[in-house]
C-alpha cells in the first residue's frame, strides 16, 4: 500500500478548503515527501488555533500552540517552529469546522 506524501495531503487539504467556499493557503513549505504539517486553524480571521499532525490515541490532529493568540505571537509561533524544522509545512485554514477537514484529509492514512 503506498503512503500520501505530505505535499499530496497538504495540496488536498487547500483543494477541499476552498471547494466549499473557505480559504486555505500554504504559509511554508516543507519537505515534500514527508515533512511534518502545522496547520493554523482560523474562523472568519479569527480565534487562531494550531494542530498538526500527531500520534494521537484515535490518529486524529493533536492540538498544539498558541490558542487565541495576537497575529504576531500566532506568526511568531509558527516561524520558531519553522526555524528548528526547515521540513515543516505551515497551512492557513479558514473555514467553518477547520479541524474536520484537516482529521479527515491530513490524519487519516
Amino acid at each position: 500500500m503506498s503512503r500520501l506524501t505530505s505535499a499530496m495531503r497538504v495540496s488536498a487539504l487547500v483543494r477541499r478548503v476552498n471547494a466549499v467556499g473557505g480559504s486555505a493557503m500554504v504559509l511554508a513549505r516543507g519537505d515534500p515527501m514527508s515533512g511534518a504539517i502545522l496547520i493554523l486553524f482560523l474562523d472568519r480571521g479569527e480565534r487562531p488555533r494550531f494542530g498538526e499532525r500527531g500520534l494521537g490515541e484515535d490518529g486524529r490532529l493533536i492540538e498544539s500552540g498558541p490558542r487565541g493568540a495576537d497575529s504576531q505571537t500566532v506568526q511568531a509561533y509558527w516561524q520558531r517552529r519553522r526555524d528548528r524544522d526547515p521540513d515543516l509545512w505551515v497551512v492557513e485554514v479558514d473555514v467553518a469546522e477547520g479541524e474536520r477537514f484537516a482529521d479527515e484529509t491530513i490524519a487519516t492514512g
